[in-house]
């Protein structure tokens, strides 16, 4: 690989050369401007592989290389201490990532080094994981939907997976927005994955799931003796991300004196772990998610601005499964030929068209794993050859509304004021405890009576508790 070329811009001579020095030492060839004129014409006239610009420039911002030549190559900007404002736009503007005054040359070297792996094609992994791709037997359409990683050829997964692909080549915070069960841990892995990172650890966590007394710790790590039961050093989720990602699921359940900790961590790229004398300094992209809605939170002084404000940096949002009902027969026949081994089947069974229909209209309020949940549900209770709608135990009350109008229930089934589940239930109940009796409690004439498997009906009697 030829030797990689870095261009500096800045007014201020130390500074300059500074910069110029750590990356003449680094192996790099290096270029100078002072303006964003001199800037501008160096790179119109030649190559590089990285920009390294001030903010404030005689003639004009930095912010306006960044916006007019971050499509050409990684621009990182130099920002005054403290000054998180300026970061945030440069990061929104297109900045690859950002450092801050004093240049601590540490931190330097590694933005740097992450810049360049994006000259290194190999480094990005151009498949996803076997479990999330569609096997060849999927149906033909699945050819052209797993680009990317995420199975699905509807508008918005298409937007999702180009943005991905976007968000992988800068360093910049994302906040990824959906419903639970829309995928945004897997949408965090992908970035993660086509990113200069990939190579580095994928941290995730549930905030919602880490006791309070224990965030701190959790987080930054702890000194030995620093608490009762502190018994060794233990280094915290910030270092085990150490030039990866970590992943902040479910951020919103963070309580407001950990939002406090996180922000100065998150803004200093510095951990003090509980009971140590000195911060370290970490390399870390923070990808954030969760399903409840943040900028409500904030209004309601749950969750603190300033720490949205450099969370939410680049909003991303998953679709909820209702939104891509096209996509569900391709994901369904997915996930069946990843359940099927673990079921004892030696490939999948065929999905019914009763069943695709039934899929199609239903709501999925869960999203994709509900539909896991369902599938892996009806491998259970299929005959082992197809799935029909039967097998799916859908709610009726979250099916999709239909083109044709519903016929109204006889009065004889007036639910006055009790849900309608037990009275669907009660009826299920009645009509297979009359099937049974018609065939003296032959469970497979039953089955067969009332159009259903017999490991259906083995599931329903079970379930129901009919003696």
């Amino acid at each position: 690989m030829t030797t990689a070329t870095a261009l500096i811009v800045d007014d201020e001579a130390d500074i300059r050369e500074l910069v110029e020095l750590t990356l003449m030492r680094m192996g790099l060839k290096t270029a100078a401007a002072s303006t964003v004129a001199e800037a501008r014409a160096l790179l119109d006239a030649q190559p590089f592989d990285l920009c390294i610009t001030d903010m404030r420039l005689p003639d004009g911002r930095g912010l306006e290389l960044v916006r007019d030549y971050h499509d050409k190559l990684p621009i990182a900007v130099i920002t005054a201490y403290g000054n998180a404002e300026m970061a945030v736009e440069s990061l929104k503007a297109g900045a690859f990532d950002f450092v801050s005054k004093p240049v601590d040359l540490g931190v330097l070297r590694k933005l740097v080094d992450t810049a360049l792996k994006l000259r290194q094609p190999a480094a990005l992994p151009a498949a996803a994981p076997a479990k999330e791709r569609a096997p060849a037997s999927a149906e033909p359409s699945a050819k052209s939907a797993d680009q990317g990683g995420l199975l699905g050829n509807a508008t918005g997964v298409q937007q999702l997976r180009a943005m991905i692909e976007k968000l992988a080549r800068n360093q910049a915070p994302v906040h990824i927005t959906g419903e639970s069960g829309t995928g945004k841990e897997l949408t965090a892995r992908l970035i993660h994955s086509r990113s200069p990172r990939a190579a580095a650890p994928f941290v995730p966590v549930n905030c919602g799931a880490i006791p309070t007394e224990l965030m701190e710790s959790e987080f930054f790590g702890h000194k030995k003796g620093s608490f009762t039961g502190a018994v060794k050093d233990k280094i915290g989720l910030f270092q085990a991300a150490e030039g990866g990602t970590l992943f902040l699921d479910e951020v919103a359940d963070l309580p407001l004196h950990m939002q406090v900790k996180l922000l100065r961590a998150v803004q200093e790229r510095a951990v003090r772990p509980v009971g140590g004398d000195a911060e370290l300094a970490v390399n870390v992209r923070i990808i954030s998610a969760t399903h409840k809605n943040l900028n409500e939170l904030v209004t309601k002084g749950a969750f603190r601005q300033d720490l949205y404000y450099r969370l939410n940096v680049i909003e991303v949002r998953t679709p909820p499964l209702r939104e891509r009902r096209e996509d569900i027969p391709l994901l369904a026949t997915a996930i069946l030929a990843r359940l099927a081994p673990g079921n004892g089947l030696d490939k999948p069974p065929h999905l019914h068209r009763s069943a695709v229909d039934a899929l199609v209209a239903y709501d999925f309020p869960g999203n994709v794993r509900e539909l896991e949940n369902t599938l892996e549900r009806a491998l259970a209770l299929c005959d082992g050859e197809r799935i029909v709608a039967d097998d799916l135990q859908l709610r009726p009350c979250a099916l999709a509304p239909m083109d044709e109008p519903t016929t109204p229930a006889p009065r004889a089934l007036s639910m006055g004021s009790a849900p309608l589940d037990s009275h669907v239930e009660e009826l299920e109940k009645q009509a297979i405890r009359d099937a049974l009796d018609k065939t003296r409690w032959n469970k497979t004439k039953a089955a067969d009576l009332l159009g259903m498997s017999f490991r259906s009906l083995r599931y329903r009697i079970k379930k129901l508790g009919i003696e």
